[in-house]
């Protein structure tokens, strides 16, 4: 039994491999599909009373641990991510030809309730970014609004991928794929002026190349990018996170006409359909408005 454990460990560490070599996946991400897939193997070992074996594997496994997840009252959306995870572990599987047949080809994930991201006005971002703030942090929060970039591509930005003369960014998002960016005139102004201050830091320490460093001139943490957030969100009485900067940028540009197209590119989203959510945002919003003028 101790063999076949070895065996599926190796296994799951060859998928690992791929995911962090071939897929350039980031490594929180890795450890989530490790920790998801390590999961099912524990249940079924318990299940099976450790004689797990590959291609004696069934959907109704799948089924069995759905609800086993379930009843530990862990959250559709958890659940979903998971079995993901594992459909894509035996995907890997069967095209390496190490099973005859996936067994999760026609397994299917819990039904999510559609929810709306939460997103801030035209209104609060502008009372956010004319606070009285530091440079640094006024860079931060313009930067992740003007480019609607995620937290992961803010603080991997490097020194080399800021054009200012061109106006726009050069970003690496999910997969390493690259994207250039535009920034506005305000956006530039702002990272003209921080990266002066930068300059000093850089005197004072042996900086790495990132925009955005720590006080010991390291790469900048995406905890540090979170707290200050939610920072400016208790300022204006929300609890927000850097995406919610994100899908307020989407969600500003396509109530100002911008086609949907458009946006994608500049969010980066492989498929349109997830850019499509952003329409349903700016909907509701236009019907808020009409009825707070309209009664």
């Amino acid at each position: 039994m101790e063999e076949v454990k070895e065996t599926i460990g190796q296994l799951i560490s060859d998928y690992i491999n791929y995911l962090e070599i071939e897929k350039g996946l980031s490594k929180n991400t890795i450890l989530a599909y490790s920790s998801d897939i390590t999961g099912f193997f524990d249940f079924l070992d318990e299940f099976y009373n450790n004689n797990v074996v590959l291609d004696e594997i069934k959907r109704k496994d799948f089924s069995s641990y759905t609800k086993f997840l379930a009843r530990k009252n862990i959250n559709p959306s958890s659940i979903t991510r998971k079995i993901a995870s594992i459909k894509g572990f035996f995907r890997f599987l069967c095209f390496r030809r190490d099973i005859k047949k996936n067994p999760s080809i026609s397994v299917t994930s819990p039904k999510l309730p559609k929810r709306l991201p939460r997103v801030l006005t035209k209104n609060e971002m502008d009372k956010i970014l004319n606070q009285n703030l530091d440079i640094e942090t006024t860079a931060i929060i313009e930067l992740l609004y003007s480019a609607g970039i995620r937290v992961s591509e803010l603080v991997n930005l490097k020194l080399h991928n800021i054009d200012l003369a061109q106006q726009v960014i050069k970003v690496f998002g999910k997969g390493s794929k690259e994207r250039i960016v535009p920034i506005n005139k305000r956006c530039i102004e702002i990272l003209k002026k921080y990266l002066k201050k930068r300059e000093l830091k850089a005197f004072k320490y042996n900086c790495e190349p990132y925009l955005f460093l720590s006080d010991n001139g390291k790469k900048i943490s995406r905890q540090k990018i979170y707290k200050i957030i939610k920072q400016q969100g208790e300022f204006i009485h929300k609890k927000i996170s850097p995406h919610t900067i994100r899908h307020s940028f989407a969600t500003h540009l396509l109530e100002n006409g911008a086609d949907l197209r458009v946006v994608q590119e500049l969010l980066g989203h492989s498929s349109i359909v997830t850019t499509q959510l952003y329409t349903h945002i700016s909907k509701k919003t236009l019907r808020e408005i009409y009825f707070n003028i309209n009664g």
